[in-house]
């Protein structure tokens, strides 16, 4: 099954100041999405949860940190 990314991600990423990206699909497993896909080519996505927008970042030693 693959969920959309959708017009809200690129709504999300045009109030965090970066130029809205064009959709792509990421293929999920159930409920698990392979971090390879969602970082496939960038190291930073933005999460919209509501109002708020929070950021996703892979860091160089391969950790995640999710930020507000």
């Amino acid at each position: 099954m693959a969920a959309p990314s959708g017009d809200k991600l690129g709504d999300a990423a045009g109030k965090a100041g970066h130029p809205p990206v064009a959709a792509r699909s990421v293929v999920m497993s159930g409920n698990r999405l392979d971090s390879r896909e969602l970082f496939a080519t960038e190291r930073e996505i933005i999460i919209a949860h509501g109002e708020e927008n929070y950021r996703l970042r892979l860091t160089s030693q391969n950790k995640l940190i999710l930020t507000k």
